[in-house]
C-alpha cells in the first residue's frame, strides 16, 4: 500500500530490502538514485516486479486511503441519516429565494443584488424530519466535488422558472445530476406569475430525456412558488419520498470523516471551510487532515455563527483551525494526533510537488498568452 513518489529508503521499507540492494537494481536500469531520492510510478513497478510474492495497491491520498483507521473494515452500527439536497437551476430562477422560505431567514440580504455569493450548506427541520440543503451559486463547486470523486449529494432539486424555457444552466445542471447517478426532483418554480407555463416546461423537459411523472415517467415534478410558499409541502413530501426509497444510513461511531464543500481565507479568522460529515462524530479539538493542509478544530459554527460542540453525518459545519485553506470537494479525516496530522500533510505536499514537477509543460502560444 504506497503512493506515488516515495522514496527509495521508504519502498526497502515496505519489500523488507536494503536500500542499496535497490539502488544497485535502480544503476541496472541507468538511473542513478540515493536513498531519499523520489522515484516515478514505472520505477517503483520495475523494482516491485523484482518481488515475486509482492503486488502493488496505489492509494488515492485524495480519498483518504493512505490514513489507517482502524475497524474500518468492520464497518460499524448504520443508522439513518438525512438527505443531502444539492437545489441547483439557471440564474434568477429562484433557488435562493426557495431555500429562504424554508429557513425563513434571508440569505440574499445584504449580498450583492441578490445573488449567492458563497456556497451555503444549511439544515431544515422540517415535519418530516431533517433534510441538508446544498446552495450552489454556480455549478464549479458541485464540478469540482464530483472530480475528486466525492459522493456527497443524495438527491438533487432542479429549480426551472415556469415562465422561462429550459436553459443552458438547466441542462447542465441535469447532466451532473445523471453523471452521478443522483435522482432528480424537478421543481418548476414561479406559478403564481400571469406567464407561467408549467406543462410548456415538462414538455421541454422531455427532449433532454427528463420524463416528469405525469407523462408516465419515473421524475417527480412539483409545481411552487418560492415567493409565496405555494406547494412546499408537497416538495418536501417529493424530498422525504425519494429518501425513503434510497434508505440512507450512515455510521455515526468513531472518527469522522467529511467532504469540504467551500472553503475561504477570513480576515481575522485564517483558513475557514464549510465541511459536510460523512461518516462518524466532529468535535471540537479533533485533529484533522485535509487534502495536503493539517490541522485542529478550534472551532465549529453552523449556518447561523452559532457554536456546534459536535457533528454526526450530513450535518453541515464551519470549520476553523485549518493551517491553510483547502479544496472545495478534499476529503477531510480525523486522525489521532497532531504529529499524524503534520506527518501525512507533509508526505502529500510532498506528492503534489512531484506531480507538479512531473507534469507535461504547456508551450505558451502568441494566442494563449492573452487568455
Amino acid at each position: 500500500r504506497i503512493t506515488e513518489f516515495i522514496t527509495v529508503g521508504e519502498l526497502a521499507q515496505k519489500l523488507d530490502a536494503k536500500p542499496q540492494d535497490l539502488i544497485v537494481k535502480l544503476m541496472g536500469m541507468g538511473v542513478m538514485a540515493t536513498m531519499n531520492q523520489r522515484l516515478e510510478r514505472d520505477q517503483i513497478e520495475l523494482l516491485v516486479a523484482e518481488y515475486e510474492e509482492m503486488e502493488i495497491h496505489w492509494l488515492d491520498t485524495a480519498a483518504g486511503e493512505d490514513i489507517e483507521v482502524p475497524g474500518e473494515d468492520e464497518g460499524g452500527e448504520q443508522a439513518s441519516r438525512s438527505p443531502v439536497v444539492t437545489v441547483m437551476g439557471h440564474v434568477d430562477h429562484g433557488k435562493t429565494t426557495l431555500l429562504d422560505y424554508l429557513r425563513e431567514t434571508k440569505v440574499t440580504e445584504g449580498e450583492a443584488g441578490g445573488i449567492t455569493q458563497h456556497i451555503g450548506a444549511y439544515q431544515v427541520e422540517t415535519r418530516r424530519g431533517t433534510i441538508t440543503f446544498l446552495d450552489t451559486p454556480g455549478h464549479e463547486a458541485f464540478t469540482a466535488m464530483r472530480a475528486r470523486g466525492a459522493r456527497v449529494t443524495d438527491i438533487v432539486v432542479v429549480v426551472v422558472a415556469a415562465d422561462d424555457k429550459v436553459m443552458p444552466q438547466t441542462v447542465e445542471a441535469i447532466d451532473h445530476a445523471k453523471a452521478s447517478n443522483c435522482p432528480i426532483i424537478i421543481a418548476i418554480n414561479k406559478i403564481d406569475l400571469p406567464a407561467a407555463d408549467p406543462m410548456g416546461v415538462k414538455q421541454a423537459l422531455m427532449q433532454h430525456n427528463v420524463l416528469v411523472e405525469d407523462f408516465g415517467g419515473e421524475v417527480q415534478a412539483v409545481e411552487i412558488s418560492a415567493k409565496q410558499g405555494t406547494n412546499f409541502d408537497a416538495l418536501l413530501e417529493a424530498i422525504s419520498l425519494q429518501a425513503e426509497i434510497l434508505e440512507l444510513t450512515a455510521v455515526s461511531e468513531g472518527r469522522a470523516r467529511a467532504t469540504v464543500v467551500e472553503a475561504r481565507k477570513d480576515l481575522g479568522r485564517g483558513a475557514v471551510f464549510t465541511a459536510l460529515v460523512t461518516r462518524g462524530t466532529l468535535r471540537m479539538g479533533d485533529p484533522f487532515v485535509v487534502g495536503p493542509v493539517d490541522g485542529r478544530v478550534r472551532a465549529m459554527l453552523d449556518e447561523f455563527d452559532q457554536p456546534v460542540e459536535e457533528a454526526g453525518p450530513s450535518r453541515p459545519v464551519v470549520i476553523l483551525g485549518a493551517s491553510d485553506v483547502p479544496q472545495a470537494g478534499d476529503q477531510m479525516d480525523v486522525v489521532v494526533s497532531d504529529s499524524e496530522a503534520k506527518d501525512i500533510a507533509r508526505k502529500r505536499q510532498a506528492v503534489q510537488r512531484e506531480q507538479m514537477l512531473h507534469a507535461p509543460k504547456k508551450k505558451t502560444s502568441l494566442e494563449g498568452l492573452f487568455e
